[in-house]
């Protein structure tokens, strides 16, 4: 396995923007100021201070009407009152692919028996640490992710990145909270197999002629967030939250400039007795360019459910990862566990 390429990107471990938890992406992901679970150690790791017992996460979904899977699991355990840690690990793969490339022999015979099966996969690995500042109601948390990325036995890389975020909570109830990520530019170093490469250089005239960029670079992203939840009656609540995700770069985004563009994520949680949870959300504003050189404004819509029921809670979201133009709408389970039931 060797080094083949220098050349940079700027776009990388795009797999890392999906989110985590049913209930988080039923909210279209505004979850940056009042996260306080284990799920904390991906939105905001700051939000792990609010651990009372350990917790334990799982997520699955589907995307591409079946074809990629993505899971997750995570586990957090607070030190003390004043800090927490959390592990995380995420898997988004495409498995059993078909390998044609040898189909055809020297000959031009076609052999189906020359058809082989590889997997793609991305992994990422993240290690949190919060803690409370002095300051009353103001938190901070620092994530370290190591990036494993597979695509069967023609090319591999690690990457290796740095998140931080802060929440503060002012006494009457507002959340404010900020998670920057990737704020050291995540780096990402390919090694490809020359063997295998050299076998599909030539399957299709033209086509895999050239070495693909050995090293990519993720550039930082903002998020910053508000939220309020209101109680009425004692048993029923409302939560509302808006986000700000700012890119540095120029794209469709819904408000764009060569410096920044923003787009922002609006969510609701109604609960009923801390017991059912509806969730609705829209995120993912972007200026489409039409075939008629003209824009439409798309957007990705989110449902959710939620049930939480003696340490226990079982989530649902009915999203994509596109906009609201796109049928393939997934469902999304996770599972929250918190020890506190053992004890």
């Amino acid at each position: 396995m060797t080094l083949v390429c220098t050349a940079q990107t700027k776009y990388s471990n795009e797999f890392l923007n999906i989110g985590v938890d049913a209930a988080a992406l039923g909210m279209s992901n505004s979850v940056v100021s009042h996260t306080a679970d284990v799920n904390s150690g991906y939105w905001n790791p700051a939000g792990l201070v609010n651990l009372e017992d350990n917790q334990l996460a799982l997520l699955h979904s589907n995307y591409f009407a079946n074809i990629a899977n993505y899971n997750y699991i995570a586990f957090a355990k607070p030190l003390d009152d004043r800090s927490a840690i959390a592990i995380s690990l995420i898997r988004f793969g495409v498995d059993d692919i078909l390998d044609t490339t040898q189909l055809i022999d020297d000959q031009g015979n076609i052999n189906y028996d020359r058809i082989s099966l590889f997997s793609t996969a991305d992994y990422a690995l993240t290690f949190s640490y919060a803690r409370r500042l002095p300051l009353d109601g103001l938190s901070y948390g620092v994530n370290a992710k190591v990036v494993r990325r597979i695509i069967g036995d023609f090319a591999n890389s690690w990457g290796f990145g740095l998140d931080a975020g802060i929440q503060f909570e002012t006494k009457n109830d507002w959340k404010f909270g900020i998670m920057a990520r990737d704020i050291t530019t995540t780096f990402n170093a390919w090694s490809f197999d020359d063997d295998k490469l050299a076998t599909i250089q030539n399957a299709i005239e033209g086509q895999n002629q050239t070495v693909p960029e050995s090293t990519e670079l993720t550039i930082p992203k903002l998020q910053i967030g508000m939220s309020k939840k209101f109680i009425f009656n004692y048993d029923y609540s409302l939560l509302a939250s808006l986000d700000m995700i700012v890119r540095f770069e120029q794209n469709n985004d819904i408000i764009s400039t060569s410096f920044a563009s923003l787009n922002p994520a609006l969510g609701f949680e109604f609960g009923y007795t801390d017991l059912v949870f509806l969730r609705g959300g829209l995120g993912n504003f972007q200026n489409e360019l039409q075939i008629d050189n003209s824009e439409d404004l798309t957007f990705q819509p989110s449902l959710g459910l939620g049930f939480k029921y003696r340490g226990i809670q079982l989530d649902y979201a009915f999203t994509d990862i596109g906009d609201q133009s796109a049928a393939l709408y997934s469902n999304v389970f996770s599972l929250k566990l918190d020890f506190s039931i053992f004890r």
